[in-house]
Parts: structure tokens; C-alpha cells; sequence
């Protein structure tokens, strides 16, 4: 007999090489039917394998992301058949699951693909999948691997073969098809109720420019057709709030190929709403004790082989900058937290100088492939609200839930309300992989989780995913789409004060190293607008808006009215424009709905004689006639409701 536990933590005997959907079967015969994925000590595997010892077994259904990933992977073993069936000759390569549905990349030879192919391509796959195949793992020696893809003539798995130890090579077998494998799939093809092939594009062999382009097919697929319809619709709205298409529209920023791929351009509009972001979070920093710090866009390449980034940020960094002296050369910073170790290096300190708090909204380069870069998300300059936190050890935990509040004030402010946060621990069992004393990483561990609790957050635990240097916590947002983004980060460092030699002297007048703390509640300015403009639409909260009230004129005549409307908002430092043009009042309204801006005031002969303003709300409506120091009043109490003060 063996024994098994359960996530809710009960234990359950069963004789040896029983498998997880026996389990699932003496749990529920209904729970069984959903059952579709599971892992066993932390390893997934097949829901038909044996157990034969002891150990932690999770199943997975539909609704759980490891679910999702083996029901997409099984959909890609099913399109990777059914492109073999209507295209002789081609050669596959790789398919896996990825955040939303699979992809496929496929040397298509003499064959061509195009979009009008995939609905063709879709009926086959529903067609192999109505077969309900079961999916079969089974090993496979490694000569015997290779023989079987030299006879076929696909060189691409023949060179992923020979990467791989022998006794780890795995097939996968449903129906005729047959693929090389490490598994993790879901029971049979006939789970798979709804397919649709999303797009298709170009593909480097393992991403490498030199190598030959591929043809890539991305789907997705669903147990029930009714979820793919929501899905299609959920898509429907994301491309309307695409933030490429908005920035565009509300005139935020720009690119240009002439100054550079993944180089943004902020036009005042976006500039003045970076700025107001930026001070925003300043204001709250100063209360929180921060000191602004500002660091070049360079540094000498010794700086960066100190911190280690020379390392590991080596291969996706420009090119060294030389200078005209021998062997001298610098780089633009991929990091803030190098330039701010030297910031601390430059002086002294005492144990009752600590914590010091350097922040800097600091721009960083990285050169991100081309075929990788989008829009905001993923550029090759950005701007980073950084911040370092030296600290003493004892200082950690109450500094760790200073950082907290501080990223639970930006997120409420912003309307971020769904989120959770990711506790990253070490991995116990592999300590090597970690440096830093035990005693330290169980203090830091420790200030993490307990400050996590004392939040009331809502919390995962991922041990293993801890950085090198020490363990992190992540705020994942869920935004009005229902996609998850990762925003937010707290990490605690004992690398950097090691490599940059920081000391601190102690109340025994002895030199100690401080601990650091790395935070970013925006992560970068670029991301977190992005995601903050598809959050909202480009509806942003009323502080934030870029023009907040646009004064209409009925005409001409009474523009000297709408100047001392102007001039009264001003005065209670409300953003407003006039829309003097000689336009239809009608045009005026649909231009100022499509700029989303938040209020219009309409202003005529009526208004004028009674010293009002007839205002509208941006897709509300009218609210009716009121006197411009009641709409002041009503626009700042709105503004204080949405912008709350720090509170330290």
C-alpha cells in the first residue's frame, strides 16, 4: 500500500500503482469526470500513470491553469496531426502551451499556409478529435528516438534529441500520430469540444535569426463551445482596448522606425500624464521617507560585472559605447540598483542612519528581439520607478510592510482592485543555487511571509521561485478583462550588498552588510500605462485624465462667457479647454466622447444670461444646469473620492 496526500492535506491508502484518476474515481465519480490533468511531488504527469510511492498528489480540472496548459498542449498534438494529414512532407518541430491556447511551429517544405487554410484546418481537428483518442506516454530509448526522426528526415527533433539524456525521451501516441513528448496531457482528444486557429506567423528554429523561418499556427480551444464564444468576445473588446490603438487616439506617445523599434515617443499628452503618475508616487515616497536619487543612462562595463548584470543581462544589452581611451568601455544601464549601490557606497554610515531609501524613475535598456517588442509592453528603453532600501536585518520586516502599503495605495488609487500577491521561496533541496546564509534567508523568508499575513492578502506560496539573491513577493493583477498581469514587485537582495562590499557600523562598532530591498510598485512607466489603458479603456480615474473638461461654445458669440468658465476652473486647478472651433455643437460632443474626455460643458445664450454651464458626462449624459463653482466642487470631490493621501 501507499500513501497519498491530498491538497485539503488528508491521506488516503491505496495499493501501489494506482493511478490519479483512480483517485479521482474513489473521490467522486462526478469529480473523476472533470479531472483532466495532475502532478505528483510537483512533477505533472499523465492521469493514467502508476504510483508506486508514497507522495502529494493534486488533480487538475478545466478551471485550474495546469488544467488549461494540458488540455492546450493535447489541442497542439491534435493540429501538429491533422497539418501532417493535409500536408505531406512538412516537418514539425515544437508545440506547447502558452498563456492563452498553443502554437505550433512547422517547417511547411513545399507547402504553403495561409489565413483562408485554418477553417480548413479547424474541421480536421474537431474531426481527430470527436475520435476520442486516448493520449499515451511511453519511453523511448534515445537511439531508437533518433532513428525513427532520421528516417522521417526532421532534423529539428532529431537535434532536440540529441540535447536530451538517454532514459528521459518520452513519445506521445493518440490515434496514428505519434510526437516526441514530456508529457502532461489530458485524458482523450474528444475533450476538446471547440477549436479556433487564431493566426499565423513567422518563426525563427529556437528563436535564432541565423537559423530558418518557420511557419508558426496559434489557436486555442475550449471543453464547451459556449467558452469560445465568450472568448471571442472577451478578444472583440480587448482589441478595442488595444493600448497600441488608444495611445494613437488620445495622442499619449508614438514610434518611429526612424528613431528606433521599441523606442516610444511621448507626445505632451502622455508626457503630462507620465508626469502626474511620476508625482503621484513621489508625494507618497516623500511621506514614506524616500530620497530622489538620479543616476546616468551609463555606466563603465566594470560597474555592471560587479553587480553580476554584465552576466546575465550580458547577451540582451547594446553593444559595449567605447570611448577614445584603450579598453575603456561603458554601457547603458539594464539595472538601476548598481549605480545606487555606489550612491550608498560614497559615505559612511551608521546603524542609526538606516533604513536609506533611494528612488529614482530611472530609464533602462535592454535590446529585446524585434519579433518581441509591443506597443508599451515590451520596449527596448523604459523607465523604471525604482527604489533601494538599505536596511539593518532587524529592520526588514517592518520595511517590507512599508513597501506593502505603499504599492496597495498605488493599486487603490488606480482601480486595480483584483489581485493577488506571490510569496517566491528558495527551493530547500537545492540550496547551491542560492547564496547568503541560512540564517538570512530564513529572517527574509520569514519578514516576506509574515508580513503578507499581517496584510490580510490574499496569497500563493511558489517555493523555487525565489531569485538567486533572495526571495520576492509579486502583486499579479487581474484587470477588467479578467487577464492577469504581473505588476508590482518587492524582492529581497544579499547579492549586492556582497558584491559592492556595503557596510554599515553596528551599535557593537563592528561593520556589518546591510540587507537591500528592491521595489517597484509601477514595475515601468510604459508597461503600467499600458496595461492601465486597457484596464480602463482610456477611461482613466479623473485625477489622471489628461484633459478633464472641455468647454463648448454654441458659437462664437460667447467665447468671452467661456473664457471666464475657464478661468474659474483654472482657479480650483481643474484641466479644461475650449472647443472654439466653428463646428456643430453635435460634432464638438461625438469628437470629445471619442477623446473620452470626462465632462463637457455646453455654453449658449441661456447659459450666459443665467451663469450656468449645461454639463454632460462622457457616456452618461446630460446632468442638467449648475453654477460653475458647484461643478468645481462636484469635479474635486469626485477627484478626492478616486485619489485617497498616503497615509504612512
Amino acid at each position: 500500500m501507499i500513501a497519498i496526500t491530498l491538497p485539503d492535506g488528508s491521506v488516503k491508502q491505496f495499493e501501489s500503482g494506482v493511478t490519479p484518476m483512480d483517485v479521482a474515481i474513489s473521490i467522486s465519480e462526478g469529480f473523476a469526470r472533470n479531472v483532466i490533468s495532475a502532478s505528483f511531488n510537483d512533477t505533472t504527469i499523465e492521469t493514467s500513470t502508476p504510483i508506486t510511492e508514497d507522495g502529494s498528489l493534486v488533480l487538475f480540472t478545466w478551471r485550474d491553469e495546469k488544467g488549461k496548459q494540458a488540455f492546450w498542449h493535447s489541442t497542439a498534438h491534435i493540429m501538429a496531426q491533422a497539418l501532417e494529414e493535409l500536408y505531406s512532407g512538412i516537418k514539425l518541430t515544437i508545440g506547447p502551451a502558452i498563456e492563452n491556447g498553443f502554437y505550433y511551429d512547422v517547417d511547411l517544405v513545399d507547402n504553403t499556409i495561409s489565413e483562408k487554410d485554418l477553417p480548413t484546418i479547424e474541421a480536421k481537428m474537431l474531426e481527430i478529435a470527436r475520435g476520442k483518442h486516448e493520449f499515451i506516454l511511453r519511453e523511448s530509448s534515445k537511439a531508437a528516438a533518433l532513428a525513427y526522426y532520421k528516417d522521417l528526415g526532421n532534423e529539428y527533433k532529431v537535434e532536440l534529441i540529441e540535447n536530451l539524456e538517454d532514459g528521459t525521451i518520452t513519445f506521445c501516441d493518440h490515434d496514428t500520430f505519434t510526437d516526441l513528448c514530456r508529457g502532461g496531457h489530458i485524458p482523450n482528444t474528444g475533450i476538446v469540444k471547440a477549436i479556433k486557429l487564431m493566426s499565423i506567423a513567422g518563426a525563427y528554429w529556437r528563436g535564432d535569426e541565423k537559423n530558418k523561418q518557420l511557419t508558426r499556427i496559434y489557436g486555442i480551444s475550449f471543453p464547451k463551445q459556449k467558452e469560445l464564444k465568450e472568448y471571442l468576445a472577451l478578444l472583440e473588446e480587448a482589441k478595442k482596448r488595444d493600448h497600441r490603438k488608444l495611445g494613437k487616439e488620445l495622442e499619449l506617445f508614438t514610434f518611429s522606425k526612424k528613431v528606433g523599434q521599441g523606442l516610444p515617443l511621448w507626445m505632451p499628452k502622455g508626457a503630462a500624464l507620465r508626469e502626474r503618475l511620476e508625482n503621484f508616487l513621489k508625494k507618497a515616497q516623500k511621506k514614506a521617507g524616500y530620497d530622489m536619487v538620479i543616476s546616468p543612462h551609463i555606466g563603465h562595463k566594470e560597474l555592471y560585472i560587479t553587480s553580476g548584470h554584465y552576466e546575465k543581462y550580458g547577451a540582451d544589452s547594446f553593444q559595449a559605447i567605447k570611448t577614445p581611451n584603450e579598453g575603456e568601455e561603458f554601457l547603458l544601464k539594464p539595472m538601476n540598483c548598481p549605480h545606487h549601490c555606489e550612491m550608498f557606497n560614497s559615505k559612511p554610515w551608521s546603524y542609526k542612519d538606516l533604513p536609506v531609501r533611494f528612488a529614482e524613475f530611472g530609464t533602462v535598456y535592454r535590446y529585446e528581439q524585434s519579433g518581441e517588442l509591443h506597443g508599451l509592453t515590451r520596449v527596448r528603453g523604459f523607465t523604471q520607478d525604482d527604489a533601494h532600501i538599505f536596511c539593518t536585518p532587524d529592520q526588514l520586516d517592518e520595511e517590507f510592510k512599508k513597501v506593502i502599503d505603499l504599492v496597495l495605495y498605488v493599486f487603490g488609487s488606480l482601480g486595480f482592485e483584483d489581485f493577488t500577491a506571490q510569496v517566491s521561496l528558495r527551493d530547500p533541496e537545492n540550496p547551491e543555487k542560492y547564496i547568503g546564509s541560512d540564517e538570512n534567508w530564513e529572517k527574509a523568508e520569514k519578514a516576506i511571509l509574515n508580513a503578507t499575513i499581517e496584510k490580510g492578502l490574499n496569497y500563493t506560496v511558489e517555493t523555487g521561485e525565489a531569485a538567486f539573491y533572495g526571495p520576492k513577493l509579486d502583486f499579479i493583477v487581474r484587470d477588467a478583462l479578467g487577464r492577469k498581469w504581473q505588476l508590482g514587485t518587492i524582492q529581497v537582495d544579499y547579492n549586492l550588498p556582497e558584491r559592492f562590499e556595503l557596510e554599515y557600523k553596528g551599535s557593537d562598532n563592528e561593520m556589518h552588510r546591510p540587507v537591500m530591498i528592491h521595489r517597484a510598485p509601477f514595475g515601468s512607466m510604459e508597461r503600467f500605462i499600458a496595461i492601465l489603458l486597457e484596464h480602463t479603456g482610456g477611461n482613466f480615474p479623473l485625477w489622471l485624465m489628461p484633459e478633464q473638461v472641455s468647454i463648448l461654445c454654441l458659437s462664437e458669440k460667447y467665447e468671452k462667457y467661456a473664457q471666464k468658465v475657464l478661468n474659474v476652473l483654472e482657479n480650483h486647478e481643474i484641466r479644461a479647454l475650449i472647443d472654439n472651433r466653428s463646428e456643430t455643437i453635435g460634432k464638438k460632443i461625438r469628437e470629445a466622447e471619442m477623446k473620452k474626455i470626462p465632462y463637457m460643458l455646453i455654453l449658449g445664450e441661456q447659459e450666459e444670461n443665467n451663469g450656468t454651464i449645461s454639463v454632460r458626462k462622457h457616456s452618461e449624459g446630460d446632468l442638467g444646469s449648475m453654477t460653475v463653482e458647484t461643478f468645481s466642487e462636484l469635479i474635486n470631490d469626485e477627484i478626492n473620492k478616486n485619489k485617497k493621501e498616503f497615509i504612512v
